[in-house]
Parts: C-alpha cells; sequence; structure tokens
C-alpha cells in the first residue's frame, strides 16, 4: 500500500535512547494539557520521586524538569549558576567533559580546563593542584558515566576534594542516575543533570536537574538564556507543576510510569544489578571471541561497553552494524578519538537472553568474514 510506515522490530542496545517497556509507550497514547490539574500533579509527583531517588530531602535540595535533550540540562546549569565574575573548572575525559568546555566558548563562561586519557579515571591530586593554584575557580563540573568510552569516574574522590575547597559541584550524572546509586546529598554534589530517556527507561523529551535549594535561589539573575533559566524554570514549576513554556506532555506521562517500573523493579539496586550483570556477561562473551574492552574492569561502568576491533583485516563495522540489525539489535560506532572502535549499551529493557543472543548473532558474523 502506497505510503504505508513499516515498523522496524529491533531493540536498542545503546545508552539512551534505548529499549524501553510496551506499558511505558502506551503512556504516550493519550494527549494531556499542560494547564491541566491532574497534568501538573504528575510534574510534582516526578519531582518528589526523582528526590527520593537521590537520597535528598525537600528541604535542601529540589528538582528542575527542563526542555530538551540532556545538554540542554547542563547547558542551563552550566549558564545559569556561574556567574559573570566566576569560573568553572571543567574535568574531562571524553565528549561530554568536552561539550562542556563548548558551552563555555557559546555562553563566553569563564573555564579553566582539564583533560585525562579516554580510559583514565580523573585524579583528584591533580584537581587539588588546580584548585591550589587558581583561587578564581568558584565552581567544578564532570561526567559521571562517560558514554564515550564506558568508564565510570570516581567522583566520589573529586567531590571531597571540592567541598574541602567550599566549591559548588555539578555532575552530569546523564547516564548514569537511575542506574548506579549516587548518594547526592552526602557527596555534596549541588547540581546533579540526568535525562528522561537514559537509566529511568523513558524517552527523550526532557532533562532533569537535582539542585541545591540555597544554590538555586543564589543563581537569581545570572542566567544568559531566556529559555534555558534554571531559576525561573524552577520558580514556575515550583508554585503549582506548571512548566514556564510548553512541556513535552506525552514524554512526562511516559517517565511517570518509567519511574513507577523502576520502583517496581526494586529500585535502582535491583536495576543497577542487572545492568552490572549484562555488562559482565557481554565482556566476558565478547572476550571469548577474541574481542578485548576498551576500559579496564576496575574502572568499566554498566552503562555502555566500548570494545577494539577484531585484529581480523577483513572488518569493517558498518557490515557487522547492518548485519547485526536485520537480526534484531542495534549498537553504536565508536567515539574515541585514540582507536578503532565500536560500543554496545547494556541498559533499558534488556536482559540475559538478550545479551546472549547478540553474542550468538557477532559470532557468525565474525565467522563469515
Amino acid at each position: 500500500m502506497q505510503g504505508e510506515i513499516r515498523m522496524k522490530n529491533y531493540k536498542l542496545l545503546t545508552p539512551g535512547p534505548l529499549t524501553t517497556t510496551s506499558t511505558v509507550k502506551q503512556e504516550m497514547l493519550f494527549d494531556h494539557c499542560t494547564w491541566d490539574d491532574d497534568y501538573k500533579k504528575i510534574t510534582l509527583k516526578i519531582r518528589k520521586q526523582l528526590l527520593q531517588l537521590a537520597h535528598v530531602s525537600q528541604d535542601d535540595y529540589t528538582v528542575v524538569l527542563m526542555q530538551g535533550s540532556g545538554t540542554f540540562g547542563v547547558e542551563s546549569v552550566i549558564t545559569s549558576v556561574v556567574g559573570d565574575d566566576e569560573k568553572l573548572l571543567i574535568i574531562a575525559n571524553g565528549a561530554y567533559g568536552d561539550r562542556m568546555r563548548d558551552i563555555c566558548e557559546h555562553a563566553h563562561v569563564a573555564y579553566e580546563f582539564i583533560s585525562f586519557a579516554e580510559n583514565e579515571s580523573p585524579d583528584a591530586k591533580k584537581v587539588i593542584q588546580i584548585l591550589g593554584e587558581d583561587s578564581s575557580i568558584t565552581h567544578v563540573a564532570m561526567v559521571h558515566s562517560e558514554t564515550t568510552s564506558g568508564i565510570l569516574n570516581n567522583i566520589e574522590s573529586v567531590a571531597k576534594v571540592v567541598k574541602e575547597h567550599q566549591k559548588v559541584f555539578i555532575v552530569d550524572a546523564m547516564s548514569s542516575f537511575g542506574g548506579v546509586d549516587i548518594e547526592v546529598g552526602k557527596l555534596g554534589i549541588d547540581f546533579l543533570i540526568s535525562s528522561a530517556n537514559k537509566c529511568i527507561q523513558g524517552v527523550p523529551g526532557f532533562s532533569f536537574i537535582i539542585a541545591n535549594k540555597q544554590l538555586l535561589i543564589e543563581s537569581q539573575g545570572k542566567a544568559r538564556s531566556l529559555s534555558l533559566d534554571l531559576y525561573d524554570q524552577w520558580k514556575t514549576m515550583e508554585k503549582d507543576g506548571k512548566w514556564r513554556f510548553t512541556s513535552p506532555t506525552h514524554v512526562v506521562l511516559a517517565f511517570s510510569k518509567a519511574l513507577e517500573e523502576l520502583l517496581a523493579e526494586g529500585g535502582i539496586a535491583a536495576r543497577s544489578k542487572r545492568y552490572y550483570n549484562n555488562n559482565r556477561l557481554l565482556i566476558q562473551k565478547m572476550a571469548e571471541m577474541g574481542m578485548a574492552s576498551y576500559v579496564d574492569i576496575e574502572y568499566q561502568g554498566p552503562i555502555i561497553t566500548t570494545f577494539y576491533y577484531p585484529e581480523n583485516k577483513q572488518f569493517a563495522f558498518p557490515d557487522m552494524y547492518r548485519y547485526i540489525k536485520k537480526r534484531g539489535y542495534a549498537i553504536y560506532p565508536g567515539k574515541l578519538t585514540t582507536a578503532e572502535t565500536f560500543r554496545i549499551g547494556n541498559i533499558g529493557e534488556i536482559y540475559e537472553e538478550d545479551i546472549l543472543n547478540l553474542c550468538d548473532i557477532i559470532r557468525d558474523f565474525l565467522a563469515e568474514v
């Protein structure tokens, strides 16, 4: 039939967007009005649940939902809380740390930049050195789960240093929050950013910021953007759950359902265990096929795993990608600047059966190369 849309039927082995449950998808079949009281109550419920997942109270922290992708959330925080007379230290070991630098360049935010290798966890001692040398630094930012490589950075050691120097700590926990337990208050994280389409297992459309309430209030007037003004967004949302500008209603409904399903699974602890099991099984099976992971197991996070290309000179990633996709899964190309790699996500509605199926498909492909 002319004009017919052919639905694709494959699972996403990616770090988000990811494969969601059918029940999360079904929530988006309902059209909701942004002004409706029932809808505003859903926003308030989401904000309360996120505080609970972060192990913080509404007395000290608050949650701001921000339209757009995760990068919108990161840009909102950086351009809203770092004032004209303040300076941000960016700690990077991958593309998303680099993106923070790009945000600062575009918004004319003063910054210092320190870079580590893509498979190296940032060294807190180096952070101590820089903070000791530059007293003008007021804020420190880093990525928790750097999906460039799959490394899970040690935010605990850096947080200790940042708090000892009484700096504001910003953490991009885009692909870790909900899949790795983070005690936000205990660590002294002042602004944590994540996204609807990562470990909570919702769909793309908004990011969220778990913010130190007092520091958020003190940021009033600092924002360099109208739509990304974090304080103004919070001030409007705090009244009754109304978003300042049009919200992604279908995405919000799906996220609310995804939060319920996270809790039904057993919370972050249970989901983290499933993700880690996926990751460790994948690494084991790929090693049996002669494909080594890029990040040492000590630093490997449960979200996404990077693998070196096999030594077979006939190997071509686009060919393997198409072969795998035809058989029900989609993976990611590499993002490293230093090696030829590809990446496989371990999160979403993915279980042991999927990992084993994928590895069988890859083994069959390699046998044909």
